[in-house]
């Protein structure tokens, strides 16, 4: 969602600003602005994309040691220049950033207006500031608490005031906030990348809090003033992790890195014949023993790798596994007992809807574990356990390396909880290790098909309906192509299980409509055969995802792209590579700006 970045030392104002919004970018913008503090507050922002901001900036510049930055998705109120952020209250002392939703912002803006507020957007953010400006009397900290007091919803704020140049004030409830320390320097910002080139230590704040920053230091209390005791710790991302480098796109590259991603948590989760977990996972044995059902709760790409590893939970551990979208589940009846866990998956360890059922979840004594790619994030911190899949940042909206990097940690937790049950013999285990350990040599050899897969998207651009099949474990697999497809390509494309062609979809197959099936030589090979051949009889286009020097395949569909031969359950990690590339190749050739996709945000923190 929103990208927040607040900065105070010594450094160009406009050029650090800049470049922390620049980093956040992924989390999808559509308006962006900025505020300093110079002689009073300087405001320059903008619809559409942060080169208009530079273009403008460069025609006006604003100067400071104290300033914020913002880039808007919007929720409340159209993309225009009026409705972009920063906002100032009516005597411009004031200026405040703000990512997440006030649900009651139409009965205070209705109290406020009354008061004589001057209203110039149609936000509910700029009710927060109006609010702010009935509570200010030279002491912001003391504004804060009281608008809190009346706010419902999420928010993340950074805030600026005229009469306080020399300070900075951070809020977080709900949304995400991180803090970085420089040398005499601090930042604030939605998310970690932005803090690189500043920081060298960082404190992720949490709910109910609000910190002071001056080039002095931090102080942070909660939103009734007790002071908060935390410590930073050490800024481990670097800049090579969020730069393109020689790739035109990042997801582009994140999609290449992906076999040595996989190598390095291969080396990481097994030492010889153990399987090792991080610290962070603390159920006992005992608990895994008598586990009588896991519940698996995600959204997007996340609810599909879920999806497999029910397959990998019920084939190894035989344990009963249902997977819900999390938006879904929030409002269920959880009707679950003791012997159940939650599994939340989530990138960012932020989104919005997994955490609400998260939360419910612990209402009703559910234990947790969570699958997350950012430590400290706000799933990691209320989950009873996390298990990291260590995919390092991922900046291009459309998940791809954290995608694969679920499947292999979801694979390592079954296998894990296998051992434990006694379910799976340790020599059959020992076996799926060393199929593992052939996989990422495996995945860069599926990587090769790149230039086929460019040629072939050139031939399928045109389309404007796809249609993805698989069966068993690789139905999935269909359903994570066709929304890569979706987010990227802006294509309608639906994923289907095969077997379901004929109970409907298949009156939708004609030449225009490819259908792209997933048939390796797998114990569902035959039937998946069967039913693009059913889809070649209607004419339809067969783009087909086998396993090398399988020439029935190739007699079947125009085209078919070969994955080296591996085990069943390894095959979704396979295929999801050209599946991605598919995608990317489809949308750079219908000119789709493939990073920053319209209308999407990388982590959606509110609802």
């Amino acid at each position: 969602m929103c990208g927040i970045v607040g900065y105070i030392g010594n450094r160009n104002i406009t050029t650090v600003v800049m470049v922390g919004l620049e980093r956040l970018e992924y989390r999808g913008y559509d308006s962006c602005g900025i505020a300093t503090v110079n002689g009073g507050i300087r405001i320059r922002k903008t619809a559409g994309r942060l080169q208009r901001l530079k273009e403008l900036l460069n025609r006006d510049p604003v100067t400071g040691n104290v300033g914020i930055g913002h880039t808007r998705w919007a929720t409340h109120g159209q993309v225009t220049d009026e409705n972009a952020h920063p906002f100032t209250d009516c005597k411009r002392v004031i200026a405040l950033v703000h990512n997440g939703i006030i649900e009651n912002y139409r009965e205070l803006r209705k109290r406020l207006v009354k008061a004589g507020h001057r209203f110039v957007s149609s936000t509910d953010t700029e009710v927060i500031v109006h609010l702010l400006e009935s509570h200010y009397k030279r002491d912001m900290a003391t504004a804060i608490r009281k608008a809190a007091a009346e706010l419902k919803g999420a928010y993340s704020l950074a805030i600026i005031s005229a009469q306080e140049p020399d300070r900075l004030y951070a809020v977080k409830m709900g949304s995400p906030l991180v803090i970085g320390q420089g040398r005499g320097e601090f930042v604030v910002a939605s998310d970690a990348p932005a803090l690189i080139g500043i920081a060298r230590r960082m404190l992720f704040m949490q709910d109910r809090e609000i910190a002071v920053l001056t080039r002095k230091g931090v102080s942070i209390t909660d939103f009734t003033g007790n002071k908060v005791e935390r410590a930073f710790t050490r800024m481990e991302l670097k800049p090579k992790a969020i730069s393109k480098g020689r790739y035109p796109h990042f997801m582009r590259k994140e999609i290449f890195e992906q076999p040595g991603v996989l190598k390095q948590n291969i080396a990481r989760r097994f030492k010889g014949r153990r399987i090792v977990l991080d610290p962070e996972f603390l159920f006992y044995p005992d608990e895994i023993e008598k586990l009588g059902r896991i519940v698996i709760q995600a959204c997007g790409t996340s609810y599909h790798a879920g999806l497999v590893g029910r397959y990998y939970f019920e084939k190894f551990c035989r344990i009963p596994v249902s997977v819900e979208i999390s938006s879904e589940l929030r409002t269920s009846e959880f009707v679950y007992n003791g012997r159940t866990i939650m599994l939340p998956i989530s990138q960012s360890g932020e989104t919005a809807d997994t955490l609400a059922a998260l939360r419910e979840a612990r209402v009703r004594d559910i234990k947790s574990l969570a699958m997350l790619n950012v430590r400290r994030s706000s799933i990691d911190r209320e989950a009873d356990s996390t298990i990291y899949i260590y995919a390092g940042p991922e900046i291009g909206v459309a998940s791809t390396k954290a995608y694969t990097a679920q499947l292999f940690t979801l694979l390592t937790l079954a296998l894990y909880f296998a051992r434990i049950r006694k379910t799976v013999p340790d020599n059959r285990i020992n076996e799926i290790i060393r199929h593992l350990r052939k996989l990422p040599e495996q995945m860069k050899q599926a990587l090769n098909l790149d230039r086929k897969i460019k040629e072939t998207a050139s031939r399928l651009s045109f389309a404007h309906d796809f249609l993805f099949l698989g069966r068993g474990i690789n139905y999935p697999t269909a359903l994570e192509g066709a929304l890569k497809l979706k987010e990227i390509a802006y294509v309608h494309a639906t994923g289907y299980p095969a077997g379901e062609m004929k109970h409907g979809p298949i009156s939708l197959v004609s030449e225009t409509v490819p259908v792209i099936g997933i048939a390796l030589r797998d114990p569902v090979y035959e039937k998946m055969v069967s039913n693009l051949a059913e889809a070649k009889a209607r004419n339809g286009r067969i783009i087909a995802i086998g396993t090398e020097g399988d020439k029935e395949l190739a007699e079947l569909a125009e085209t078919v792209f070969y994955v080296p031969k591996a085990p069943d359950y390894l095959s979704p990690m396979l295929v999801a590579l050209p599946l991605q590339l598919l995608a990317y190749h489809i949308a750079v050739q219908r000119g789709c700006d493939v990073d920053k996709p319209r209308n999407l945000a990388k982590s959606v923190t509110v609802e």
